[in-house]
């Protein structure tokens, strides 16, 4: 067998980070496309619907509090243990917590463990979530020749977009070809089953990678650090907190338009559900083809002029958004 063939390819690498991130990200939005939609219903019947709306939500936020968690332990042992494994890892925990939730019974059969329950599962998928894109923008990055980072830290970023759209694309189908009463008793957990296969997928994409050279040498010269989040916070606690507030734009934008205005969508405006998920499927296209965009200038002019400029025109973008 040659080196070549021992090796994983930069193509192989950049398409396992992308496999892994769009799987993920996949669990993550049918989550919210349920709870947009019956997730209330199913585990919060016995409230006025402003509140299973609420309580709906609240579920979906419980994995923004996970994910940081999530963060700091599977970045731990990536930096300790290695790239691969936590990244199977991170995408074990996630696929077995969505194959759960797809599994769980309703209020009518458990009650409020039903509920409970569920709040566990959703911190769950925030684990894996978290460990998840740390990790995978690590080993497209760590791999790729020092000009075109961005573009090889686009495939992570890239998994979204196609995740999104598979999750809204399944959603889309149920509606079409399901009446609301079998949407609401069975349809929507589809979405949660076909994750399993997924998640093999991701799998067996993943268990053919190397670690990445970077890691690699630190770890030959035994160079690791015992508590890498202490000294990543002592020395670089500056880049992190702006990185993770420029973030913060992002996250509020698509999860507000996502989210949030599909159940304002449908729910309060009475806009079909096939309708806006039909809206959601063209919004995401556009994203998947600004990033590569988004990556190739970065390479070419750097982060910081691409991300200012991309925060302002989120910004911008709030203001015709608001009903």
């Amino acid at each position: 067998m040659t080196a070549y063939n021992k090796t994983p390819s930069t193509t192989h690498i950049a398409f396992a980070s992308f496999i892994g991130t769009a799987i993920e990200f996949y669990d993550f939005y049918i989550y919210a496309m349920a709870s947009a939609l019956v997730i209330g219903q199913v585990f919060f019947p016995a409230s006025d619907p402003a509140a299973q709306a609420l309580n709906a939500f609240l579920t979906f936020g419980i994995a923004f509090i996970a994910r940081p968690l999530g963060a700091v332990i599977f970045g731990h042992f990536g930096d300790r243990v290695g790239r691969k494994a936590t990244l199977a890892a991170s995408l074990l925990v996630m696929g077995f917590s969505t194959l759960l939730i797809g599994c769980l019974p309703g209020y009518e059969t458990l009650g409020t463990w039903a509920a409970i329950l569920l709040c566990l599962l959703r911190f769950g998928q925030g684990l894996g979530l978290g460990g998840e894109w740390g990790g995978a923008a690590l080993l497209a990055t760590e791999s790729a020749p020092t000009s075109k980072r961005g573009w090889f830290g686009m495939f992570p970023q890239l998994g979204p977009s196609i995740g999104f759209l598979l999750a809204t694309l399944s959603f889309l189908a149920l509606t079409l070809y399901l009446s609301d009463d079998a949407f609401k008793a069975w349809g929507w957990r589809i979405p949660f089953f076909a994750s399993a296969l997924l998640v093999l997928v991701g799998l067996y994409v993943r268990f053919k990678l190397a670690e990445t050279p970077a890691f690699a040498k630190v770890l030959a010269q035994h160079n690791t650090h015992k508590t890498p989040v202490s000294a990543l916070l002592s020395k670089h606690w500056r880049p992190v907190l702006l990185g993770a507030f420029a973030m913060t734009v992002c996250y509020n934008l698509f999860y507000t338009a996502t989210v949030f205005c599909l159940s304002y969508g449908t729910k309060t405006l009475n806009i079909s559900r096939a309708d806006f998920l039909q809206m959601l499927c063209i919004a995401v296209l556009f994203m998947a083809m600004i990033t590569p965009v988004s990556a190739g200038l970065s390479d070419k002019f750097g982060r910081k002029p691409i991300l200012l400029t991309s925060c302002f025109l989120a910004v911008l973008a709030g203001f015709p958004s608001a009903p």
